[in-house]
């Protein structure tokens, strides 16, 4: 066979390689795209604002003064200028999980006192600790609490006992804090 036959022979042979190469890779293209729609990242939980319970809610009462209000619900997310007497408490949580959530309460006041509360459905305590566990814990739990035989087995500790004649002599007055000059 000559030069020119061999070539012409190869030829094909190199385009049906050279094809089937390239449909492999568009195959593959559409498995792996496949498989990315399969597979999502991991998105963290986002909390943002403040974070108001049907408890906590419930705990307020006309009348309360505003910094009794601030020690139940913490500070107001949103205070302004021209509502003096209005706090916004604004809630919203992201999570992979579950739906976005979005909560809004406003207290009212009149004359430093609280007047009312205007808020949308509120979890309780144990309904929003619960949206917020985005993956199951998997086993079981050690027990919260130690039995008296589980106590038994730590060793006392000795209680500690005064050293005789080491009493901390505190002084009546005390010398001031800048020097008389100034």
């Amino acid at each position: 066979m000559s030069d020119l036959s061999r070539q012409s022979a190869r030829f094909p042979l190199l385009v049906l390689v050279c094809s089937t190469l390239l449909w492999g890779c568009s195959s593959i293209d559409n498995a792996s795209s496949k498989l990315v729609s399969v597979i999502t990242p991991y998105k963290m939980d986002v909390v943002q604002g403040n974070v108001v319970t049907k408890e906590q809610v419930a705990a307020l009462k006309p009348g309360m003064p505003r910094s009794q209000v601030r020690d139940i619900l913490g500070t107001a997310l949103l205070t302004s200028v021209f509502h003096a007497d209005r706090w916004d408490y604004v809630f919203t949580l992201k999570s992979q999980s579950t739906a976005p959530q979005s909560r809004k309460v406003t207290i009212f006041f009149k004359n430093d006192a609280m007047e009312k509360v205007e808020a949308e459905d509120l979890p309780t305590e144990a309904e929003f600790v619960a949206t917020l566990k985005s993956m199951p814990l998997s086993g079981t739990l050690p027990p919260m609490e130690a039995t008296a035989e589980s106590l038994k087995a730590f060793p006392v500790a000795p209680k500690p006992v005064p050293a005789v004649g080491s009493t901390a002599v505190i002084p009546a007055n005390y010398p001031p804090l800048e020097p008389a000059g100034k």
